[in-house]
């Protein structure tokens, strides 16, 4: 069975998505996160997989069921990333908490492939997949940079992986994504909170 996991951090203001401020404030970023992860799990819990929160923080009601909770590692988001891919032995694939517009088709694997990456519109990447998880094929690989993607996947052919991409998704960084996103998912629990945290900005 696949394992999907959802990496995520505790939606605590001032701690996530930080770089919706300004013009949204630490609250408000924080709620726009929290709608996003729940997006998120909710299109993971409707595949039948091996479920799992790779989470940052006390989970407390973040987690619905038919998730198990394993908490993240310290150090920098390769070194957590490759330390996942060290403890699970079944294929996985992992993506995060930015991309409430992930649908179900964005997470089939493709037939007859050693990975899988689903690359990033700002050059990083949303998602990845190994049949034989390995971490040192993440660790190392500068991360948050706009030639993230293209490293790892670098990274999967040095290894030997034969490497399909995935569609390209926009993840939410930014104030602009966080609109451009809302607008592709318009009844999502995501464009509500983006909507709300909106009309409190043109109010004031």
């Amino acid at each position: 069975m696949t394992a999907l996991v959802v990496v995520a951090k505790a939606c605590i203001p001032g701690r996530v998505k930080t770089r919706l401020s300004p013009p949204f404030s630490l609250e408000e970023a924080a709620e726009i996160a929290a709608a996003s992860l729940a997006d998120t799990l909710a299109t993971v819990a409707s595949l039948a997989a091996r479920r799992i929160l790779y989470f940052d923080g006390e989970p407390d009601g973040t987690c619905p069921a038919g998730f198990e909770v394993i908490p993240q590692r310290q150090g920098s988001l390769d070194e957590r990333i490759a330390a996942l891919f060290d403890i699970l032995d079944e294929p996985t694939l992992l993506i995060g908490m930015d991309t409430p517009q992930v649908r179900v088709a964005d997470l089939v694997w493709p037939v007859e492939t050693d990975a899988v990456i689903g690359m990033a519109a700002d050059g990083g990447f949303w998602m990845l997949g190994m049949r034989q998880p390995c971490g040192d094929v993440v660790r190392g690989v500068p991360m948050s940079r706009a030639d993230t993607g293209a490293l790892q996947r670098a990274a999967l052919e040095r290894a030997g992986l034969s490497v399909r991409e995935a569609s390209v998704l926009r993840d939410v960084d930014e104030a602009g994504d966080a609109q451009e996103v809302a607008a592709l998912v318009p009844q999502s629990r995501f464009a509500r909170a983006v909507a709300a945290a909106s009309a409190r900005r043109s109010a004031a």
